[in-house]
């Protein structure tokens, strides 16, 4: 897909454009009130958000990366606008919000332009890491909706430039693209395409990288804060969460609009175009009495579908699929391999005739070497972190009952880790995570309606669905060439909507007393789920590091291309990895029903980033081909650790997600050169 100039590119914008103009017809002749300046006016204000922030996300993607933490900035410049440092209704004060608004949003893409481009972290860690920092800073600044931002917001934005002619919402979008119209003719719009068509071909010819980045991530930082300036006038009050909604349209504005997702082609015009389809395709679902929660559903669809479009060009990963299914039903008709169609096969099995790991017999600690010396660091954390407890807790973690609690807690990430482990190992990542735990939870209780009897039924329902999700992941990663992040956050819209739809806003049903029992009884002082546990840590090392499947999942990280030319079937192994990473999201929401007691809509968003973290802090590498079950392991303990010694502290809970943040991007940091 990112080597591909599609038909879709060359004329996304003007196909944007269309889609606009179709939708709004029908918009006007569904209408029964008409169609009015007001209706104009209203609509622009609805789509300016969301416009605003795509143009930011667009500089980023045009420069070859991905930026997560673009809802996590909009709260925070909303909550800052509303904590009360500003209340007068004076264009002095308007400017001097808009100034906050810009430089809070800059702040925090310097900071991830400093990262990605000084310290060379992934712009995926970077940002995804950013994201939970900031929004735990917003949680400090304001834990619950409530304050109020300066009026003058209201009064400069919500109005027409020109009366009953040009809302304000309008000049603010053309504003702000003739400054990329600007920018695009500068030495740094240059550097921003060449950087993201080839950036070793653009270092190569001296374009300073790091630098572009860096300017890139501050100037998309400054757009997310525009966005939020907007946002505060509209709402007239703060809200910590009010932008994290935002993350999936933002992705699917940009690939309407036409960019290409890797870098390169498209621009911010063409990404406003497609934030007003989205808003307008919310507006028809509201005009034919359409429930408000298909609208994640039909983001999560539409950003699918445009993606496939855009990617659909001669080396398309569907067409090759299609291509291989075709050779290989020509074989089947002619009775024979795949491979005897032509003289010479064009693949050498490099595990063919083998029956056990080559290298068997070499004693374990030279075979695990390296896994063992790249989880040192988690293990010895751990010992800190356990003496830390010890000494400012007063809690003996000597005793059993310590441990048994830190396990209980553990249970969640331990499962989790294998899922998103694997996952990781291949060079993906799934961000489905939290909506796939929070849907399973809320269909299990659901179905069981606090009865053990409804298990034989309900548990089985449930796993199944966590492989249907799983293998629709799959497929769309290894079938149809979807970026792993862009898939993943479509279909995590997609379970929300599902999931609200479900239990219409508000779960009420309880678990099966037998899960609960599993997850808080003791039997000889021990928590039935750690049995369970146990076995469970077996199977993954055994899975992992004694069958092919674990192999081939190294393999598929390392090198992907190389590991399908060695007879690796990497398309099967990428579906198998998202399949395992689902059952094992599915699983943890049954188990949290009953470790809570009740299912909740939010009930997984707190395992996104640990999931992660504990791979990377237990040493794996987030760029795939690294890492050791066990070592994320000794990462579960301590990242529960230190919830645990959080916790006993009396700090904030907004604490939490900050420190966590700053763990993984520590962990990249360190671990990266030892990677290399």
């Amino acid at each position: 897909m990112n080597a591909q100039y599609t038909v879709f590119h060359r004329y996304g914008t003007l196909m944007a454009a269309f889609i606009v103009m179709l939708i709004l017809l029908l918009v006007i002749i569904a209408s029964s009130a008409g169609f009015s300046y007001f209706d104009i006016s209203l609509l622009a204000s609805g789509g300016t958000t969301l416009a605003l922030a795509a143009i930011g996300g667009t500089l980023v993607i045009l420069s070859g990366g991905f930026d997560l933490s673009v809802g996590a900035v909009i709260s925070l410049v909303n909550v800052v606008l509303a904590a009360g440092y500003i209340d007068d209704n004076t264009p002095a004060a308007f400017a001097l919000s808009f100034g906050l608004a810009i430089l809070v949003g800059a702040a925090c893409g310097l900071v991830n332009g400093v990262l990605v481009a000084y310290a060379r972290i992934q712009p995926i860690v970077v940002t995804l890491s950013t994201m939970f920092i900031i929004q735990g800073i917003t949680l400090l600044v304001m834990n619950s909706p409530g304050g109020t931002v300066p009026s003058s917001l209201g009064t400069y934005l919500m109005g027409d430039i020109l009366p009953e002619l040009f809302p304000a919402s309008l000049f603010l979008i053309l504003l702000s693209l003739l400054v990329w119209a600007w920018i695009k003719r500068t030495p740094f719009g240059l550097h921003l395409y060449a950087t993201g068509g080839n950036a070793e071909a653009a270092r190569a010819v001296g374009i300073p990288i790091a630098r572009s980045y860096l300017l890139t991530y501050t100037l998309a930082g400054a757009f997310y804060g525009l966005a939020g300036f907007f946002l505060s006038a509209q709402t007239g009050a703060g809200d910590p969460l009010v932008g994290n909604s935002l993350l999936l349209s933002v992705f699917a504005a940009i690939v309407i609009g036409g960019t290409r997702l890797g870098g390169g082609k498209g621009g911010p015009v063409g990404s406003v175009i497609g934030a007003f389809v989205l808003m307008l395709i919310v507006n028809i679902l509201l005009l034919f009495n359409i429930s408000a929660y298909y609208s994640t559903i039909a983001q999560g669809v539409v950003l699918i579908m445009a993606v496939m479009i855009s990617g659909f060009g001669k080396e398309a990963e569907l067409r090759k699929f299609l291509r291989l299914l075709r050779h290989r039903i020509q074989a089947m008709r002619q009775r024979r391999l795949a491979s005897q169609l032509n003289q010479e096969s064009k693949y050498i099995d490099a595990c063919a005739g083998a029956s056990a790991s080559p290298d068997s017999h070499i004693a374990f600690n030279r075979k695990h070497q390296k896994d063992l010396r790249i989880s040192l660091p988690a293990l010895c954390g751990l010992i800190v972190l356990l003496i830390a407890t010890q000494i400012f807790l007063g809690r003996n973690v000597f005793e059993w009952s310590y441990w048994n609690s830190m396990l209980v807690l553990s249970t969640f990430l331990i499962i989790l880790a294998l899922g998103q482990g694997v996952v990781v190992f291949t060079g993906g990542l799934d961000l489905s995570l939290p909506w796939t735990i929070a849907l399973s939870g809320i269909l299990f209780t659901g179905l069981t309606q606090g009865t053990n009897e409804a298990l034989i039924y309900a548990l089985p329902l449930i796993l199944f669905i966590g492989i249907l999700i799983g293998f629709a992941n799959g497929i769309m990663v290894a079938v149809l060439g979807i970026s792993p992040i862009v898939a993943t956050l479509a279909s995590n819209g997609i379970l929300q909507g599902i999931a609200l739809l479900y239990s219409g806003g508000t779960p009420s049903a309880y678990p099966s007393p037998l899960i609960s029992w599993l997850m808080t009884a003791r039997i000889a002082g021990i928590t039935p789920v750690i049995f369970l546990l146990i076995i469970f840590v077996i199977l993954a090392v055994f899975l992992l590091n004694k069958t092919r499947f674990g192999r081939h999942v190294y393999a598929t990280g390392s090198n992907l291309h190389a590991a399908y030319l060695s007879g690796v079937p990497t398309r099967r192994i990428l579906i198998l990895v998202y399949v395992l990473s689902s059952l094992s999201a599915a699983v943890v929401g049954v188990l949290l029903t009953g470790f809570s007691g009740q299912a909740s809509l939010g009930m997984g968003d707190d395992y996104l980033l640990p999931s992660i973290a504990v791979i990377v802090v237990g040493g794996g590498l987030i760029t795939g081909g690294r890492g050791h079950y066990l070592g994320i392991l000794a990462g579960v303990l301590l990242l529960t650790t230190l919830q645990i010694l959080l916790a006993g502290s009396g700090l904030p809970y907004a604490v939490r997600p900050i420190l966590f943040g700053f763990v993984l991007l520590a962990a990249v940091a360190l671990l990266r050169e030892k990677a290399r």
